[in-house]
């Protein structure tokens, strides 16, 4: 892990989805988009339908849809998203 990363796992109910190392997330919060980075306050937040977008430590960018709700969790620089579905708009990835 990078001074600047942190971890992201998304589940679903079939199960994992990805879990990965990130210095960025974008994601459809219940009251509009919220920005997380390292260090970010403890939280938790329900989701809402939109792209869940992550930047990997070495600058990449990757989306994953959210079609559904669900929920998100930041703690001790880890950032959970509890998600009911989650298709993927990243070319060639398989979910």
């Amino acid at each position: 892990m990078t001074d600047k990363s942190f971890r992201l796992e998304v589940l679903t109910p079939q199960g994992p989805v990805l879990s990965a190392e990130t210095t960025a997330v974008t994601a459809p919060g219940g009251l509009g988009y919220l920005g997380i980075l390292r260090n970010h306050a403890p939280m938790v937040s329900t989701l809402g339908p939109g792209r869940i977008v992550y930047r990997d430590p070495a600058g990449g960018m990757h989306q994953l849809i959210n079609e559904a709700g669900g929920l998100l969790e930041v703690r001790d620089n880890e950032v959970t998203i509890l998600a009911d579905r989650v298709g993927s708009s990243d070319p060639g990835r398989r979910d």
